[in-house]
């Protein structure tokens, strides 16, 4: 059973239990954002992690150790997303890239932002025009060092 078949029973058995992907994050005791990812097939769960889930989601032990193997990561299918969501994404960094960039650089200096040491937390912001979408990410800086 590889990967993307072991995110698909998931998705299956989420529906069918009538489990929220933040239930899912009580159950493995991490936040909602990363929980989602790591059961989209980004992440690696530990094996404690991953029984806890296998339980809940009624998933196979194939599934449960394949859950234990750190992943190939990238989730997308193609260069360009053509999910109307993700696109938007695309979109976004496109428009913004090189304002974050610019951004970064002058308040950090050379180097980038870390997607390995990483959070995200994604909240409704109420808003009487029409409900908003709040994402915050905080990645460590890390400068390019001189050798």
């Amino acid at each position: 059973m590889n990967r993307s078949e072991i995110t698909e029973l998931i998705k299956q058995a989420r529906i069918k239990r009538q489990l929220s992907w933040a239930q899912l994050a009580e159950i493995v005791g991490k936040s909602k954002e990363w929980t989602t990812a790591a059961l989209l097939g980004q992440m690696t769960l530990t094996a404690e992690q991953a029984q806890a889930v296998g339980e809940a989601l009624g998933l196979p032990e194939e599934a449960v150790a394949g859950l234990q193997v750190v992943p190939y990561k990238g989730s997308l299918p193609t260069e360009v997303p053509t999910d109307p969501l993700i696109y938007r994404f695309y979109e976004l960094v496109n428009v913004y890239g090189t304002t974050f960039k610019e951004l970064i650089h002058e308040e950090f200096g050379d180097g980038i932002m870390s997607a390995i040491d990483f959070k995200m937390d994604l909240e409704r912001e109420a808003d009487p025009a029409g409900d908003r979408v709040r994402i915050v990410m905080s990645g460590k800086f890390l400068p390019y060092k001189s050798y």
